[in-house]
């Protein structure tokens, strides 16, 4: 594990109960910067991936009323997971600790979402997000979810991402 919720809450302004990522996995890199250790440009980031970790059991709050008796985690919170996931492939521009890092991030569209099978209590998800595209402090990543290796739920997350000191 890259980084427990201690990290992630550090990094991250969202709390609970909106806060959707418990940990992160890793951060891998693109094939070109292998064995480097950075820190990188934003561009030299594209074609990496963050791969973050989030359980659904029955405490989540909003399954209480999604829906009783047949809690389903809502398609809007496995969007927002994947946007919170697609955030911390960008810790890799720095070479300070994780808290010292200041980022200003707002969502701004998801494209083709599809939920291919419900995601209930009790799992343990995996969200990948591969950053596929910049445009100036737009960046463009293509998410998923897993759960036990199956395919989840998907997306294109596009989101404002403005990088203290960057």
């Amino acid at each position: 594990m890259l980084m427990d919720k201690n990290l992630v809450m550090k990094f991250l302004p969202h709390r609970d109960p909106f806060l959707f990522i418990d940990s992160v996995k890793e951060i891998v890199l693109p094939p070109e910067l292998e064995g480097q250790t950075g820190p990188f440009t934003q561009q030299q980031l594209i074609g990496g991936k963050s791969v973050c970790n989030y359980r659904v059991d029955n405490t989540v709050k909003v399954l209480e009323g999604h829906f009783p008796g047949n809690p389903i985690l809502p398609g809007v919170v496995q969007v927002e997971m994947m946007a919170q996931a697609a955030s911390f492939l960008c810790t890799r521009c720095f070479d300070k600790p994780i808290e010292e890092i200041k980022i200003d991030v707002a969502l701004l569209s998801i494209d083709s979402a599809r939920f291919r099978k419900p995601i209930i209590p009790p799992m343990d998800l995996e969200i990948h997000s591969v950053l596929t595209k910049i445009r100036g402090p737009i960046h463009v990543y293509n998410c998923e979810i897993f759960s036990n290796g199956e395919l989840m739920s998907q997306s294109t997350v596009m989101a404002s991402i403005k990088i203290e000191g960057i």
